[in-house]
């Protein structure tokens, strides 16, 4: 789960396997990387100790420990609908991904050190903001003081999240060179799945011990102790991080590029951004009235939006027709990915309530990242040799179909059977695709088609959000209404959307197979053909 904004990377030496290898050697390799990851972190320079800190706590921890609790802590303490609940993980995971468009490039103007700086200080604020939403005894509901104070502050975690992660990246590549950076991005992407693990654990003793001080579900406590923890990181940090230490641990001058500069150059004109305003308020509207006729001047302004921005770059990555479908029929079975916390948290508490896995469902909805963090190196090995686009049906196949043992009713093994296959079949995928998509990126393009290759993923995020609340209070409800659950349905439904992925994927086989395997080989700089 931890892995979706941060891609996939892959180490020099794992590339250079010769043959594919076996389950032993798997694993032997699996415990070489880890002891690696580790190792590097406690040889690692002193500047990225201070971003491996905020990456556990902040990005890890606190960020997606929030992402488990927000449904029940929306449901229960604001007092919203399911529907509402998932319109409000939309705008905080999907705004997520939007603000990173806009504030990416913060850290080249300012520096990392003042841009982590400021973007911790904006998380902990946006947690200080949420956790008083809930303590000051305010009006709840939708439209109450409460909700208009939960906004504001996913707002501000918004635009301190779309500055962070960015600068992360932009430090490993500051504070690393060419024989260490492969370490500096794999340590960020494990020990931000560590740190979500990590709130698996803390959470739930948290929560159960709160529940006096904060009624009804001592939720409020775990925010409390997020905001702390956020604090705290903000001042280790910056006394980690001092002027001359950024100074002393700098190895890569970070200037910018002529790839970056038509990056940025590629951002939407005025017509464009009016555009795409006028179908996002045109979309508010009708969601205010309930008139289907807005969805005319929705449409007709997001077609609009995305005539004029493709009519002035005739080598956008959109213009390429099978680049674009091989991207956006993924949606389906990355709505997998959303509901791990739209819906499995809700899922687990409410059909399991009562047992120890529903008093703890904090724990087994952060299963997956740490299944990523050991599973996604020993795939990889096994797989090194394996034609990318054939794992990519794989891969998705593999992670699509055990949706279905939860359409069975609720039941641990098989709960706990899904999480697992579903975790494999992430991990035979997910690396693969933006490889996939680096690979296929002509020349001087790959930037480009590496940020285009994110954008299916923020439409996913938001779409997923906006129907996920609806299916939850049919086929899920909360146990205090009394109402039946239908799980089986909801499960059912959701299998059968992710099923559109791998099985398109087959059917377009001859269609992009063959080529954008071709392209990818073409641009490949192994010594072997096994891209």
């Amino acid at each position: 789960m931890a892995n979706k904004d941060n891609g996939g990377h892959m180490s020099e030496e794992r590339e250079q396997i010769p043959q594919r290898a076996t389950f032993s050697e798997a694993l032997k390799k699996t415990w070489q990387e880890t002891k690696e990851t580790f190792g590097g972190v406690i040889r690692a320079p002193r500047a990225l100790w201070g971003l491996n800190f905020a990456d556990v706590i902040v990005q890890g921890l606190a960020y997606f420990g929030l992402l488990t609790i927000l449904g029940k802590f929306l449901s229960e303490n604001v007092a919203l609908s399911d529907l509402h609940a998932g319109w409000i993980y939309s705008f905080l995971t999907g705004g997520f991904t939007f603000a990173m468009l806009f504030l990416g490039g913060v850290c080249d103007r300012i520096g990392v050190r003042k841009a982590l700086a400021i973007s911790i200080l904006l998380i902990a604020a946006g947690f200080l903001v949420l956790s008083l939403s809930s303590t000051l005894n305010m009006d709840t509901g939708l439209m109450s003081p409460t909700f208009y104070t939960v906004l504001i502050a996913i707002f501000i975690m918004v635009i301190g999240n779309g500055m962070l992660q960015p600068t992360m990246y932009a430090g490993v590549k500051q504070f690393t060179n060419e024989k260490t950076s492969a370490v500096g991005y794999a340590m960020i992407y494990g020990l931000m799945n560590l740190g979500a693990f990590l709130a698996g654990l803390i959470s739930p003793l948290v929560r159960r011990s709160s529940e006096t001080t904060f009624p009804p579900n001592g939720i409020p406590g775990v925010l409390w102790v997020y905001t702390a923890l956020t604090i705290v990181t903000l001042v280790v940090v910056m006394f980690i991080l001092t002027k001359r230490t950024v100074e002393k641990s700098t190895l890569t001058q970070i200037s910018e590029t002529k790839e970056e500069r038509d990056a940025k150059a590629a951002i939407p004109k005025m017509l464009t951004v009016i555009m795409a305003l006028a179908a996002i308020a045109s979309f508010a509207i009708y969601m205010a009235t309930k008139n289907p006729l807005w969805y005319v001047p929705t449409g007709a302004f997001a077609l609009m939006a995305i005539w004029d921005f493709l009519r002035k770059r005739p080598d956008h990555p959109f213009r390429d027709s099978k680049f674009t479908f091989f991207i956006f029929i993924l949606i389906p079975v990355q709505t997998l990915f959303a509901h791990q916390w739209l819906t499995i948290p809700y899922y687990i508490d409410r059909a399991f309530a009562g047992t120890t896995i529903g008093n703890n469902f904090e724990f087994f909805s952060n299963i997956n990242p740490i299944l990523i963090f050991f599973l996604c190196p020993m795939v990889a090995v096994m797989t090194s040799r394996a034609n990318v686009y054939r794992m990519m049906i794989v891969g998705t196949l593999v992670m699509a179909l055990p949706t279905f043992f939860l359409a069975i009713g609720p039941n641990p093994a098989m709960l706990l059977a899904y999480i697992v296959l579903m975790t494999v079949g992430e991990a035979m995928w997910q690396p693969r695709f933006l490889q996939f998509a680096a690979q296929i990126a002509p020349k001087g393009k790959t930037g480009v088609y590496m940020g285009v290759a994110q954008f299916p993923w923020f439409l996913t995020k938001v779409i997923t959000g906006l129907y996920s609340g609806w299916f939850l209070a049919k086929y899920c409800p909360k146990p205090e209404l009394g109402l039946a659950l239908n799980t089986e349905t909801m499960w059912f439904i959701y299998g059968l959307i992710a099923l559109i992925s791998p099985l398109a994927l087959m059917l377009a086989k001859k269609w992009i197979g063959q080529e954008m395997h071709e392209r990818a080989t073409a641009t490949c700089t192994c010594s072997e053909e096994r891209c």
